[in-house]
């Protein structure tokens, strides 16, 4: 080996060292930074969620500090109307004040089998176990019973008619006519074994229902997301990941953060480190708000904003838009205020954010 590829060799070599030095305390320097940002002992960030049963009966707002943005008022919000006028499938009993069951006649497409004699529930639920989906659309039933109410099928129960019904619409698009079609074959060799009577809709007809619903779910597919952004070096995702779940986010295996509602069960919003599960910093965090998931009274955009303001400051960050620009007070009020403009537009359209008809329109 020549003098000079023993320089080249030596030259290269001490390039690596660096280059690996020089990364080790750009690690060391991202952790740091996000262990001081942790570190102090008060409870005043990422919305830690009211406990509601030691609550009192008037819903209190997360703390962010004093100089935290405040989107409460409802002063601005202004009447908005919109309308969805799906035609029911069958001339069949109003479920209305049943909305917590799982057959809908506002977004499903309702079909009855009406049974020669009642049948235990036992025996319906065995009959219905296979038939969960017809193509991506859900299918559920619910039964009437002796006293003529409609009840979820449950063992022990017995019932003079059932009704099956196949969702028209998801976020993957309306119900189409091969998905309809294997629901009505499946449903009939249902009704064959029940000795059953079914009244099926005409396709026609609910393909139209299902296109006109699609045209409101299309019309209000919200997501809203604002980011941090580091004004520096970048964080260490191990001990951001570490400290956020200490503050109330559970880490999903695909690496997003959840922030649960704390009173339903679903999200409130969620956060992703804009990063592969290979790389060890992030200089960037994004909070997403799914709008027509959530209930208004939680204030899902206002607690997600306060929450990266209160990131921001204890990071030592920047509150961005998608573009990197910062986003001001005035403009995340305004945001607010549509959000509440679009939640009076669902409810008037009987399809209130965060309510069980709106998390199935808006799910896959």
């Amino acid at each position: 080996m020549t003098d000079l590829q023993l320089s080249l060799l030596g030259s290269g070599v001490g390039f690596i060292v660096v280059l690996v030095i020089y990364n080790k305390w750009q690690e060391y320097r991202a952790r740091k930074t996000v262990d001081r940002a942790f570190a102090d002992s008060h409870d005043d960030v990422l919305m830690k969620p009211v406990d509601r049963e030691d609550a009192s009966s008037v819903r209190q707002e997360p703390k962010f500090g004093d100089d935290d943005l405040d989107l409460s008022d409802d002063s601005g919000a202004q009447d908005v109307s919109s309308e969805v006028s799906v035609e029911s499938t069958v001339d069949s009993p109003a479920i209305e004040d049943e909305p917590e069951l799982s057959v809908d006649d506002l977004i499903d497409c309702v079909i009855p089998l009406e049974f020669e004699s009642p049948i235990r529930g036992e025996k319906l639920l065995q009959e219905v176990a296979e038939l969960k989906y017809v193509g991506k659309k859900p299918v559920h039933f619910i039964g009437l019973t002796h006293e003529g109410k409609r009840d979820e099928i449950a063992h022990g129960g017995v019932y003079t008619t059932m009704f099956a019904g196949v969702q028209m619409v998801t976020r993957s698009g309306p119900l189409n006519e091969l998905e309809y079609s294997e629901f009505v074959s499946k449903l009939r060799e249902i009704a064959d074994r029940l000795n059953a009577h079914s009244d099926i809709p005409d396709m026609n007809r609910v393909m139209s229902n299902a296109r006109e619903l699609h045209q409101f779910v299309a019309e209000h597919d919200a997501q809203l997301s604002v980011n941090v952004l580091s004004n520096g070096a970048p964080w260490d995702i191990t001990t951001l990941l570490g400290a956020l779940e200490k503050q109330g986010f559970d880490i999903r295996a695909d690496g997003r953060l959840v922030m649960p509602d704390g009173d339903t069960g679903g999200n409130l919003f969620t956060m992703s480190t804009n990063v592969s599960a290979s790389e060890t910093v992030t200089s960037k965090l994004t909070l997403l708000l799914d709008v027509p998931c959530v209930a208004p009274d939680l204030e899902g955009f206002g607690t997600m904003a306060k929450c990266a303001r209160s990131l921001a400051s204890r990071l030592g960050g920047t509150v961005v838009d998608d573009g990197n620009h910062p986003i001001s007070e005035q403009a995340l009020a305004e945001i607010a205020d549509q959000v509440r403009d679009f939640c009076n537009a669902m409810a008037v359209a009987e399809i209130p954010a965060g309510s069980r008809r709106a998390k199935r329109l808006f799910s896959w």
